[in-house]
This record gives C-alpha cells, sequence and structure tokens, in this order.
C-alpha cells in the first residue's frame, strides 16, 4: 500500500507496519466472569492478561461453572433486553398485545445470537434474512430454537443503512417471529455491555474485505461467548478452525448482489449444520460438553491476544521505541 512513498525500497523495509486492536478487558467483562477468574487464576490476573499462554490454565475451571456463570449473564441480558423493548414501546402508543408479547420475548434455553453495531450497510446486519422462509425456519425450530438480539445506530444521513435498520426493528411485529427477534432501541456502552456479555453467539457478517477490525467480538472472547464470522478484520486471523464459527472462507466477488446471496447462503448453512446442532447436544449433566470446550479453546487462543495490553505492548516495542531510537530516519530526508 506505501511502498509508492519509498521508491526504491524493497517491500519489506518500508517503514510503515500494523498493529492489531484490542479491547479493554476491565471495561467490558461481566462481574460474574471476572469472580471466575479471581477465583481461579488469581486476583493479579488483569496484569497478566495479555500474556501468550497465560489462559491455558482456563482448562482447570469446571465446565459446569463457566455455563452456570454464562446462563446467569444470559438470563440478565434477556431481563434488560424485554425491560427496553416494553419501555420503548410504552412510550411510542403500541398495543396492549404487543406490549405483552415483549414481555415474555426470549428465552433462557434458545440459542441467543447477537448483533450490535453501526447499521452502516456494508455490516449487513439484514444478511440473515435473505432467504426469508429458512430464518422462519431455524428460529422457530421446536426442539432446536434459535433467537436474535439487535442493536445498534445508523448515521443520520445514511438512508440505506436506516432502511436495513427499519427492516431489522418491523421483524418484532411478524407473527412469524414473534418472542424470536428483538431490537433495542437506543444503543449505547451500556446496552452493548449486556450484549457482549450475555450473548451466546457473536454474529459479524461484513462484506468483505471491507471490515477494519471488528472489535465488538473480541468483547465477547473472556465473557464465554463464540464468535460466527466472516474472515475479515480480526476474525480472519483470529479464528482457528476451533475456536468459533466461519462463514464461508473468505471470498469475494465483483458483483455485491452475489457476494451477499452467497454469504447469506453459507450463514445458514453454518448456523443449521455446525452452530445449533453443537449448541443443543447436551450430556447427562445438561451440558454442551463440545461448545464449552470450543469456548474455552476461544478464552485460550484469543484472550491475551485482542487485549489492549498485548495491543499497547505491540505498539511500543514495535513504533515508539524503533521511533524514538530513529530506526526510521534513513527515509525521513
Amino acid at each position: 500500500m506505501w511502498t509508492g512513498l519509498y521508491p526504491g525500497v524493497s517491500e519489506d523495509q518500508v517503514p510503515i507496519g500494523h498493529i492489531t486492536n484490542g479491547v479493554h478487558v476491565q471495561t467490558w467483562l461481566a462481574p460474574q466472569m471476572r469472580q471466575v477468574y479471581n477465583r481461579h487464576l488469581g486476583p493479579d490476573w488483569p496484569s497478566r492478561s495479555g500474556e501468550p499462554g497465560f489462559w491455558e490454565a482456563i482448562d482447570a475451571v469446571d465446565d459446569g461453572e463457566l455455563w452456570e456463570t454464562h446462563q446467569t449473564l444470559k438470563a440478565q441480558l434477556i431481563a434488560i433486553a424485554r425491560r427496553r423493548a416494553v419501555l420503548h414501546a410504552e412510550a411510542r402508543g403500541e398495543s396492549p398485545e404487543f406490549i405483552a408479547q415483549l414481555r415474555r420475548a426470549l428465552s433462557l434455553d434458545a440459542l441467543t445470537i447477537g448483533f450490535a453495531r453501526r447499521f452502516a450497510t456494508y455490516k449487513r446486519a439484514n444478511l440473515i434474512l435473505e432467504d426469508m422462509e429458512a430464518v422462519v425456519s431455524l428460529l422457530n425450530h421446536p426442539q432446536l430454537p434459535v433467537q436474535l438480539i439487535f442493536a445498534g445506530k445508523s448515521h443520520p444521513r445514511d438512508n440505506p443503512g436506516k432502511a436495513v435498520l427499519q427492516q431489522v426493528a418491523r421483524l418484532m411485529k411478524d407473527p412469524r417471529f414473534a418472542g424470536r427477534v428483538l431490537f433495542i432501541e437506543d444503543y449505547d456502552i451500556n446496552v452493548g455491555r449486556h450484549l457482549v456479555q450475555g450473548v451466546d453467539l457473536w454474529l459479524n457478517n461484513p462484506r468483505r474485505p471491507l471490515e477494519a477490525c471488528g472489535t465488538s467480538g473480541q468483547k465477547v472472547v473472556l465473557n464465554g461467548g463464540l464468535n460466527l464470522s466472516v474472515p475479515d478484520g480480526w476474525w480472519a486471523e483470529a479464528y482457528d478452525g476451533a475456536n468459533g464459527f466461519a462463514i464461508g472462507a473468505g471470498e469475494t466477488h465483483s458483483s455485491e448482489a452475489f457476494h451477499d446471496a452467497r454469504d447469506a447462503k453459507g450463514l445458514l448453512s453454518v448456523l443449521r449444520d455446525e452452530v445449533v446442532p453443537m449448541y443443543y447436544d447436551r450430556d447427562r449433566d445438561g451440558l454442551p460438553r463440545e461448545w464449552i470446550a470450543r469456548v474455552k479453546r476461544a478464552i485460550q487462543s484469543l484472550g491475551w491476544r485482542f487485549s489492549a495490553d498485548r495491543m499497547v505492548m505491540d505498539y511500543v516495542r514495535h513504533s515508539y521505541i524503533p521511533a524514538a531510537g530513529g530506526t526510521s530516519s534513513a527515509f525521513n530526508h
């Protein structure tokens, strides 16, 4: 990208590189998960959270303890989502029947997928709706139900983005999605925090290669959730086949319509064939052991790599110290 600024210099000598983002763990971590880590990793664990190999110790945490902690956070999310939806519906003067439906929306027992970010069109909040009949069947499966919680905002002048937001919000009044879809209005840091702490699965499906990073998915990891994403942004370097789920193999296409249709098909396929069966595969104790193993793998492989601690240290080692030492001065004539 920058070789044109340094004529006659080989690419590996161009003094412009990259450092992957990380998230501030203490801001986004649920108190209940912090207590789990305090018990098993020691109270000083935050100072070591960016160390390679540190999170291997998560294997010693009992599966049941990890799962019950997550269920507590999920119940908390559902309660907040219902309450916010009811308050906004009452403020709009919605019917008593619709408000009653919102009061009992979502189930603690259903696989819960979260999507919360800017409603820019390239982020494709409505990608899952490309095949409406298929998603209706997926959400309303009598034994293996799925539910969706959306939140986000569009730029005031982004009319296409606002149209996507409106399409998603209207699902709450579609009888086919009754009780299975909630859109949380007035998205803010508090809503975002509860979502990344309580969802089972975080959905990220931007149109590749337009995603710069995708830090929202990084916030889910240490809270015990899994990611389902196209291999773009951070997920292109984070996904290892056993620490979450991927949509497609990173293909792109010159036709946006073809690209979106292929990704929508891939999204439904991985949900139907991988995510849902794994989530509902329970042992005699009612625990989804393979799912929990994948959660632990995510914590082990991603917890240290995508923290702000690691990010700042990379800036120090790879940018600030070299700059202070003048290692790039040869190019500054």
